[in-house]
C-alpha cells in the first residue's frame, strides 16, 4: 500500500482529492434516489456502495495517513463480525439490526471527538519520569465547537439507539416508559450538558468534555425509553438522522468534505422521512421526538380488558372458507404487517398471489408507511420474495379502491387498519391516516390471538359484520391458502 502511494503521489493534489470526493457525493444522492422505489433500490445500493469504495480508497491514499495497521486490522475484525451477522439476520429482526447499526455510529463520533481532543492533555514526563506540566497545545475554538457537536449528538444517538434495540427486541416493553416530570428532568440534563459543553469550548476543559459527554449519554436514556412501540419506526429514522449529523460534525473535525457530505445527507433525508412518517401518522413531530405521549400502562391494560370481553362477538372462520372466497373474487387486496415478518410468511404469500393471478383475481399488496418496526419494512420483505414491484402499493394509490374491493386479506397487521384511527375521537390512534380494509366487502384477517397491536389499542376491525378471523401462524395459513387452491385447481 505505501509503494502504491509513493507511485501516485505527485499526482494526489488537494483539486484531485476535492473532485474525487465530489464524484463519491455524487453517488451518494444517486443512492438515495435510487432508494426512493423498491424498482431501483438495488441500483441505488450499488451507487451508494461504489461511492463508499471511493471515498474510503482515496482517504487511504492521503498524505496524512501514515499508519496502516490501525486502520486495516479493525477493519478485518469488523468484516469477521459483520459478514457472518448480515448473512445470518433474519429479515425480521433488520429493525433491530439497523437500530444497533446507529449506535456504532454514535459511538465512533464521540471515540473521533475524544481522540481529537484528549492526546493534547496528558501530563508530559521527561526522561527521568519526573511529571512535568508542560505547555498543553491550545486548539482553535471552531475546532473545539465542532468536537463538542460530534461528541453530544453522537453520544445521544449511541444510547437513544441501543435503547430502540432494546424496545425492537422486547428487551424493554414497547409501551411507553414514563414517570411524573421526565421532561423536565430531560430539559435540566439537556442545559446542563451545553453548560459543560460551553465551558470545554471555552477553556479547554478535560472534566467539562468528560461531563458533556456523559450527560450526553444519559439524556440519549431518558429521551428515548418514554417513546411507546407505535412511534418507535419515526425514532429509527429519527436516530439515523441523528447519526448523518454526528458523522457531519465529526467530518468538520478531521477536515474531511467526504463524511461532511454523506452526514449531511443522512441528517437531512432521515429527519426529512421522519417528518413525513409523523404526519402519516398525525402525530406532532416534537411530541415524537420528545416521547412520553403514547398510551399508558392504564390505557394498554384497559384494552386488553376490552379485548377479552369483545372476542366473545369475533367470527371465525377456516382456511378452506377464506380459500373460496378468494379464488371466487375479482378483485384482492393483502396488507401485510408484523406478524408476517415474524412467520417468514412472504414466500408462501406471494405463491398465494401467484396462484390466484393464474385464476384471473387481481391481486395486489397494500403497504402502509408505518407498517412493520422501520420504515419500508414490509416492502423489504416481499422484496425479498420476489413479489412483483407493480403488485406492491403504497397506501395513497391503494386506498381509495378498497371499497370496490372483494376480499382484503390482512396478514398480522394491526394498528395500521384500525376504523378507530377514523371514527374513534377518544383512540390514541385517531386522526392517523389508515388503509381503509374495513370498506371492502369482505375482510379475513390472520393473527395469532386477539392481542391488541403494537400500540396497545384495540382494534375495532376484528367486531366489524364484514371481517372474519383466522387464528393460526401466518406462514401456516398461507401455506394452507397456497394448498387449498392447488387442489381447487385440479
Amino acid at each position: 500500500m505505501t509503494e502504491l502511494k509513493n507511485m501516485i503521489a505527485p499526482y494526489l493534489t488537494g483539486d484531485v482529492f476535492a473532485l474525487v470526493y465530489l464524484v463519491a457525493g455524487v453517488l451518494f444522492i444517486l443512492g438515495l434516489k435510487g432508494l426512493s422505489h423498491p424498482s431501483t433500490a438495488r441500483r441505488g445500493n450499488n451507487f451508494a456502495m461504489l461511492g463508499m469504495f471511493i471515498a474510503i480508497a482515496v482517504t487511504l491514499l492521503h498524505p496524512s495517513v501514515t499508519d496502516y495497521m490501525w486502520i486495516f486490522v479493525p477493519m478485518a475484525l469488523g468484516a469477521l463480525i459483520g459478514v457472518p451477522l448480515a448473512l445470518k439476520i433474519n429479515m425480521t429482526a433488520m429493525p433491530q439490526l439497523v437500530a444497533i447499526l446507529h449506535s456504532f455510529v454514535g459511538l465512533a463520533a464521540v471515540l473521533v471527538a475524544g481522540g481529537m481532543f484528549l492526546p493534547y492533555t496528558p501530563q508530559l514526563i521527561d526522561a527521568h519520569g519526573i511529571v512535568n506540566e508542560g505547555v498543553i497545545p491550545q486548539l482553535s475554538m471552531s475546532t473545539l465547537f465542532e468536537i463538542f457537536m460530534g461528541a453530544w449528538i453522537g453520544a445521544i444517538t449511541f444510547t437513544g439507539s441501543i435503547v430502540a434495540f432494546g424496545k425492537l427486541n422486547g428487551n424493554f416493553r414497547s409501551a411507553p416508559i414514563t414517570f411524573k416530570g421526565q421532561h423536565l428532568l430531560n430539559l435540566v440534563i439537556f442545559l446542563v450538558m451545553l453548560g459543560a459543553g460551553g465551558y470545554f469550548v471555552m477553556f479547554q476543559s478535560t472534566e467539562a468534555f468528560v461531563v458533556m459527554c456523559a450527560l450526553a449519554f444519559l439524556l440519549g436514556f431518558t429521551l428515548i425509553i418514554p417513546i411507546g412501540g407505535a412511534d418507535m419506526p419515526v425514532i429509527v429514522s429519527m436516530l439515523n438522522s441523528y447519526s448523518g449529523w454526528a458523522a457531519a460534525a465529526t467530518g468538520f473535525t478531521l477536515g474531511n468534505m467526504q463524511l461532511i457530505i454523506a452526514g449531511a445527507l443522512i441528517g437531512s433525508s432521515g429527519a426529512i422521512l421522519s417528518y413525513i412518517m409523523c404526519k402519516a401518522m398525525n402525530r406532532s413531530f416534537i411530541s415524537v421526538v420528545l416521547g412520553g405521549f403514547g398510551a399508558s400502562d392504564d390505557e394498554i391494560e384497559m384494552a386488553a380488558k376490552q379485548a377479552a370481553v369483545a372476542e366473545k362477538g369475533v367470527k371465525s372462520a377456516a382456511v378452506e372458507d377464506a380459500a373460496y372466497m378468494l379464488e371466487n373474487a375479482e378483485s384482492v387486496v393483502i396488507v401485510p404487517g408484523y406478524g408476517m415478518a415474524v412467520a417468514q410468511a412472504q414466500h408462501a404469500l406471494k405463491e398465494v398471489t401467484e396462484i390466484l393471478e393464474e385464476k384471473g383475481v387481481k391481486t395486489r399488496f397494500a403497504i402502509h408507511p408505518v407498517a412493520g418496526r422501520m420504515p419500508g419494512h414490509m416492502n423489504v420483505l416481499l422484496a425479498e420474495a420476489d413479489v412483483p414491484y407493480d403488485r406492491v402499493e403504497e397506501m395513497d394509490e391503494i386506498n381509495n379502491e378498497f371499497s370496490q374491493t372483494d376480499v382484503v386479506l390482512v396478514v398480522g397487521a394491526n394498528d395500521v387498519v384500525n376504523p378507530d384511527a377514523k371514527e374513534d375521537p377518544s383512540s390514541p390512534l385517531y386522526g392517523m391516516p389508515i388503509l381503509d380494509a374495513y370498506k371492502a366487502k369482505m375482510v379475513y384477517v390472520v393473527k395469532r390471538s386477539m392481542n391488541s397491536g403494537y400500540a396497545g389499542v384495540e382494534n375495532t376491525l376484528f367486531y366489524m359484520d364484514n371481517t372474519y378471523m383466522i387464528f393460526g401462524d401466518a406462514k401456516e395459513v398461507a401455506e394452507g391458502l397456497s394448498g387449498t387452491l392447488k387442489g381447487a385447481s385440479h
